[in-house]
């Protein structure tokens, strides 16, 4: 008599359909796999390379830009400050973990915790603590513009925060922005888990040019 097939489970991603994921450019985790304290210390170090074409004055610029936003909210930024804050980090070495929010919620449950304490181990690094990093927020397109505006912003400084109170990280060194659902990580897919994300960009090679 013939064997039974065997039975197949299949693992959706229900929870990142709550979620939102902290995100990033390259060497990125699959979104089911939570990254570690390693990979993202990798994906946030510059290389040495980086950034060696700018001009001095392009970049003093870029650090005077940040400096004006130290200690300020994410809800605080104009649109135009946003932009101008994208367009810096475009070229900035980031990364993307996945952080499970509740859904319309902004509050860190224990399995987001999980993930925004890996992510502090990592900027507590040699190689990355003392940086300036960008806390950006980004939702998918459901939704009116202007709800998912407030809650990446909220999403973005609830991260911030956390990583100030539990890891002594210095407020001036974290910059939240919020983007709504203006910046999809997948454009095929406006809906798909992977656009609600917080970006972590390591934004230290402009602020140590103004020193």
């Amino acid at each position: 008599m013939p064997a039974r097939p065997s039975k197949f489970i299949k693992i959706t991603c229900c929870l990142l359909a709550s979620g939102i994921a902290l995100s990033v450019s390259a060497r990125v985790a699959r979104p089911e796999e939570p990254m570690t304290v390693d990979q993202i210390v990798n994906a946030l170090v510059p290389q040495s390379t980086r950034g060696l074409s700018a001009s001095r004055a392009q970049t003093a610029e870029q650090a005077g830009f940040l400096e004006s936003l130290r200690k300020r909210t994410a809800s605080s930024l104009a649109p135009e400050e946003r932009q101008k804050l994208a367009a810096l980090a475009n070229d900035k070495p980031s990364t993307d973990v996945i952080i499970n929010f509740e859904y319309n919620s902004n509050k860190l449950g224990p399995t987001a915790i999980s993930a925004a304490e890996v992510v502090g181990n990592a900027l507590l690094n040699p190689q990355l603590m003392g940086g300036t990093f960008v806390v950006a927020g980004h939702t998918d397109a459901k939704g009116n513009d202007a709800y998912n505006q407030y809650l990446s912003e909220r999403r973005a400084e609830a991260v911030k925060n956390y990583l100030i109170e539990h890891f002594n990280i210095p407020a001036a060194n974290l910059v939240a922005v919020g983007y709504g659902k203006t910046r999809l990580k997948n454009m095929d897919n406006p809906l798909a888990p992977e656009n609600r994300r917080v970006q972590i960009v390591n934004v230290s090679a402009a602020t140590a040019a103004a020193k």
